[in-house]
């Protein structure tokens, strides 16, 4: 019914029919029934809240789509607390979009306090107590390196195994395709990504997980060429050749065999991998491409200091999340070749 009631308003047609019922469309994009019942409210125009807790009243739609069709810079609306409040639009050329914004009084208090009792680490120029937001950006930014490894592991493992495994034409097209992925420039990449996601007021949220699933997705190949190789060498040794003969299909095969061998240096890239994908993780929000406010990462706590005065006054606000991102990167190293050791066949007694 939605698409026949958008192609029905941009006819200008009176009625039109859906699922073999007829609905009157008026004048204001108001569907009624054939009992005279409202069941829908068209228009041509998309109104969306950046933050996705917040909701937009029918009239306060309609009072929107009447300034701008009025060429008016600005408006007012009386909200559910009674209160008039002003709202400026503005055209953005780039995009072909209106920006709204409502003029809000506020005042924050304790901006970039010092360490004290109740706040131990001090306050941002937001006046948030900075423990907390290093706990919640340590939260994050852990979530974003977990998928964003789980992601490019299994992609390389997949596209590695069979590489490796059946070789001819299905290595040479699958090498080519990770020779690709090595010659994409993240860099620009992400910037532009960053850009058009800017310019479409994506949700924090959005953008968070379009984030994972980018930096999971360009990360594949060297997973893909470390697996192909391990198990290019495995495939010609004497114990694969021993369960070739033996007659162990071929699912057994990569699963009890070639698998445990190459999970060593399996877990040493993607623990170091997952040190990688935070620093890249915490680049990105320092230079407003990552993770945005209000949600926290270390790497967008420490954006707070491109301002100089603060980068030379308050050291609270960016040397915690700073050791806190070495700690983490060198604890996962550290762990990597603990995990390397353990599940070394080799090295097994």
């Amino acid at each position: 019914m939605t698409y026949d009631a958008l192609l029905a308003n941009a006819k200008k047609e009176k009625s039109f029919t859906s699922e073999g019922v007829t609905y009157n469309l008026g004048e204001d994009g108001v569907v009624v029934d054939a009992s005279g019942n409202e069941v829908a409210y068209v228009s041509e125009y998309i109104v969306r809240p950046i933050m996705n807790d917040v909701f937009f009243t029918r009239e306060f739609k309609d009072q929107l789509i009447e300034a701008v069709e009025a060429g008016q810079e600005s408006f007012q609306f009386k909200g559910e607390d009674g209160v008039d409040a002003e709202y400026i639009l503005k055209y953005n050329p780039a995009n072909k979009q209106w920006d709204v914004r409502q003029k809000i009084e506020t005042r924050v208090f304790d901006t970039y306090s010092a360490p004290s009792k109740e706040h131990w680490l001090g306050t941002d120029r937001n006046g948030m107590d900075m423990l907390t937001r290093l706990m919640y950006g340590g939260r994050i930014s852990l979530i974003i390196g977990f998928v964003a490894v789980a992601i490019e592991s299994v992609i390389g493992v997949i596209m590695g195994g069979i590489a490796g495994y059946f070789g001819g034409w299905v290595d040479g097209l699958i090498m080519r395709l990770v020779d690709i992925f090595y010659c994409i420039p993240s860099m620009p990449l992400f910037i532009i990504l960053g850009a058009a996601m800017d310019a479409d007021n994506v949700p924090a949220m959005t953008r968070m997980m379009y984030l994972m699933l980018i930096l999971g997705f360009l990360g594949w190949a060297g997973t893909a060429r470390l697996v192909r190789g391990q198990i290019l060498s495995l495939r010609e040794q004497e114990f694969m050749t021993a369960t070739e003969a033996t007659g162990i299909a071929v699912r057994r095969r990569i699963m009890k065999h070639l698998i445990p061998n190459v999970m060593p240096q399996l877990i040493v890239v993607m623990t170091m991998g997952l040190g990688g994908t935070i620093i890249t993780e915490a680049t990105l929000s320092f230079l407003g491409l990552g993770v945005r406010f209000p949600f926290a990462s270390w790497g967008n706590i420490i954006n707070d200091v491109n301002d100089t005065f603060v980068l030379t006054n308050y050291w609270f606000i960016w040397i915690p999340a700073g050791i806190l991102l070495l700690a983490t990167v060198l604890a996962f190293n550290i762990v990597g070749d603990g995990l390397r050791d353990a599940f070394d066949p080799k090295m097994k007694r």
